[in-house]
């Protein structure tokens, strides 16, 4: 399915969905906990139902209620067929440590994008740990984990490839027959995702020691809990950023006492101008004029799609940094970010960890600056952003966070065609009717 996103007068009310992370983290420590456990708002989305479908098969009773789940935990049993993941890599990640602990073989699978990405570091913590597991790629899925072998100890792992293998070992440490000891060979990136965990966890009855690179967990037991699960601070970004465009927008479900890394897209609106309100568990944002911003992405990746969009509309010369780990998502965002936005005529610079852009809205030099500092003929002949205005369709690379930044784009140029714009569903799938509701003008193409 493509969708074409024309220029909007967006106004009004957004209630974002629940948070994918915070559902999938309370759905595991639920499935590790003996007796009953309620899961209040969780998301319904195709990577919670994946998880929810995996740990159905190796014997977790989930009862999907209207705005709350049912989990009976603590009833592990082998699977009959693979444990196919979807593309939810939290999902296969948290289940290839919790598969150490359920008696059998255990292979892990995932779609075609998700068998691309990485999860060597944890089967190496895990072999560490006494675990037998093993890769069918160099790097990649598919996963066999031969259950009953975690024994616990020392382990380490890298902290700036994936903070999801340092959460699954945590979540499966408090089975280990030994105290589990991990320690970080690199920077920690995605700190929030991490605190994320361990306060999932602690709802659970269990505790996590830390310092600056260690965890430790003692043997525990887990106790079912009731867990709220808050709004997703990744959905609210792209309605946040189409505040900065629009007369104002209104973001319901959200809470500044998050966690969430992704809450940090408030401070970075407020640095590029743009008037912010927060009053309870809504954020209202009105257009200001837009200027460029210097921000440090590590614990934030999941934002480098939205802020590349406001600063492509802003003025000046944007620059972001700690981006490295957003080529290892759904797609390579930094690439796909540069490619769409080149499109549309902005000038874009790709390093390695870094990405410039500079704004439609920067002025442009005269003629005779552009003399002065020695541009040549091709240069000056050259459109600016502000000219090319043609119909330009966007690859979303099947990728959820690369659709829905584009369609800010849509909302404030105009003629941007998106294709595979199903790809939401994965965390946000009214995400176009929310757009419609607050007077996106959405066209589908099937």
């Amino acid at each position: 399915m493509q969708i074409t996103v024309n220029k909007s007068d967006l106004k009004g009310s957004v209630k974002v969905p629940s948070s994918k992370s915070q559902t999938i983290r309370a759905l595991m420590c639920a499935a590790l906990s003996n007796g009953e456990s309620v899961l209040e708002n969780p998301l319904v989305c195709e990577d919670t139902e994946a998880t929810a479908d995996v740990l159905g098969q190796v014997g977790i009773d989930i009862q999907r209620g209207d705005g709350s789940w049912r989990v009976r935990g603590g009833t592990f049993r082998a699977p009959s067929e693979d444990l196919y993941c979807g593309e939810s890599a939290t999902t296969l990640r948290f289940m290839t440590a919790i598969c150490s602990i359920i008696p059998g073989r255990c292979r892990l699978v995932g779609g075609p994008s998700l068998s691309k990405r990485p999860v060597r570091s944890l089967v190496e913590a895990l072999a560490r740990l006494g675990v037998t597991c093993s890769l069918e790629g160099k790097t990649t899925p598919p996963v066999t984990v031969e259950g009953g072998t975690l024994l616990g100890g020392a382990t380490e792992l890298p902290g700036n490839i994936s903070s999801q293998f340092i959460s699954a070992l945590l979540l499966v440490a408090p089975f280990a027959q030994q105290e589990v000891q991990i320690r970080l060979t690199s920077q920690l990136t995605s700190r929030p995702y991490l605190l994320m965990t361990t306060r999932c966890l602690k709802k659970f009855g269990i505790n996590v020691s830390t310092s600056f690179d260690k965890y430790v967990v003692p043997r525990q037991t887990y106790q079912p809990a009731h867990f709220p699960v808050e709004g997703d601070w990744s959905s609210a970004s792209y309605f946040l950023a189409m505040g900065a465009l629009s007369e104002g927008i209104e973001v319901e479900n959200i809470t500044t006492a998050s966690v969430q890394g992704d809450r940090v897209i408030l401070d970075v609106l407020r640095n590029m101008g743009v008037k912010v309100r927060v009053a309870g568990n809504t954020a209202s944002v009105n257009k200001g004029g837009l200027k460029a911003v210097h921000a440090d992405l590590s614990d934030c990746i999941d934002l480098l799609p939205t802020v590349a969009i406001l600063a492509a509309l802003a003025e000046g010369t944007s620059e972001f940094t700690g981006i490295e780990r957003a080529r290892i998502k759904e797609s390579d965002r930094v690439a796909a970010v540069k490619e769409g936005l080149e499109k549309v005529g902005v000038k874009v610079r790709e390093e390695r960890n870094r990405i410039t852009i500079t704004g439609m809205a920067t002025k442009q030099p005269t003629d005779e600056e552009k003399e002065e500092s020695g541009e040549d003929d091709e240069n000056k002949t050259k459109e600016t952003a502000e000219e090319k205005r043609a119909p330009v369709t966007i690859n979303s690379y099947k990728d959820h966070r690369i659709a829905m930044a584009f369609a800010i784009l849509g909302c404030a140029r105009g003629d941007i065609t998106i294709t595979d714009a199903e790809c939401v569903a994965k965390t946000y799938p009214g995400f176009w009717e929310s757009l419609k509701n607050i007077g996106g003008k959405v066209e589908t193409h099937e």
